[in-house]
């Protein structure tokens, strides 16, 4: 547990040297702080809390943005120090390929964690300032952990691009191209899928398991699903009706992206000749 938490420590410090922290903390609460401050105006129309207008807005930001900073963070952290040397050295000590791979998982979720929790509180804290804030706060805090766990899987995927890659930039073209297939192109062909089938074939239950396939589609549908007032106002009250799955099982999906594409990169780094 010690050589974990010294590799989990090491890779803080780093993002703490190359300003890996202050960037996406100060992207995130730009962002957060955005929408807080020009999305608030609907709330005298349709009736709906601040906090409820930020929840929605942050999710559907989320989506793009978080997966995209767990990539750039994640895409080069084994094949990197490969090319750098500095993996073959640190492969000398006494230590396992695993505690490597869980180190630096663990030292980069730590950094995504830090980020979003101040970003995201940022945004919580002007609220709570403000007059009319209304209720809706187990919804924020169920966004902020929710992104943590977004975060932690496209992390977990990143790894897996950068064991099975042997240069830098074949990392960062996959870990682009993963992103585009799971925020954009996966809900594209879904669609497409849906409209060509005219409900022939694709039932609801099939189209509940193909969002669980995918860990933005979990995350869009746990936060955006998970109260009435989100439900109306983000326009997902229909589908939402048809999502089956309750908000612990689209929890549990997300963990299961974190988990298996660690186990997946974790094993393929054990048999990768260095």
């Amino acid at each position: 547990m010690s050589v974990i938490l010294a590799i989990a420590d090491k890779e803080i410090r780093d993002g703490l040297r190359n300003r890996w922290v202050m960037a996406i903390t100060v992207l995130l609460a730009l962002f957060a702080l955005t929408l807080v401050f020009l999305g608030a105006s609907p709330t005298g129309t349709v009736r709906t809390g601040a906090l409820t207008v930020t929840v929605v807005s942050l999710s559907s930001l989320s989506i793009f943005l978080l997966p995209l900073i767990a990539l750039l963070l994640s895409f080069d952290a084994i094949v990197g120090e490969m090319a750098g040397g500095t993996l073959t050295l640190l492969l000398a000590y006494p230590l396992a390929r695993w505690q490597v791979v869980i180190g630096k998982f663990l030292g980069h979720s730590v950094i995504l964690t830090i980020a979003t929790t101040i970003g995201y509180g940022c945004a919580g804290a002007v609220i709570a300032l403000s007059a009319g804030s209304g209720g809706g706060w187990g919804g924020f805090l169920l966004l902020v952990a929710s992104s943590i766990l977004l975060g932690a899987a496209f992390i977990a995927i990143g790894y897996v691009i950068s064991v099975i890659v042997d240069d830098r930039a074949a990392a960062a073209g996959f870990a682009i191209g993963v992103w585009l297939v799971f925020v954009l192109i996966y809900d594209m062909a879904l669609l497409g899928a849906l409209v060509a089938d005219q409900g022939r074939l694709l039932s609801a239950q099939i189209v509940n398991w193909l969002l669980l396939f995918n860990p933005a589609d979990a995350y869009r549908m746990l936060n955006l699903g998970a109260t009435s007032n989100a439900r109306l106002f983000s326009g997902m009250a229909g589908l939402a009706g048809d999502f089956r799955y309750s908000p612990a099982v689209t929890a549990a999906a997300l963990g299961l992206w974190t988990a298996i594409p660690l186990g997946i990169a974790t094993i393929l780094f054990q048999r990768r000749q260095i």
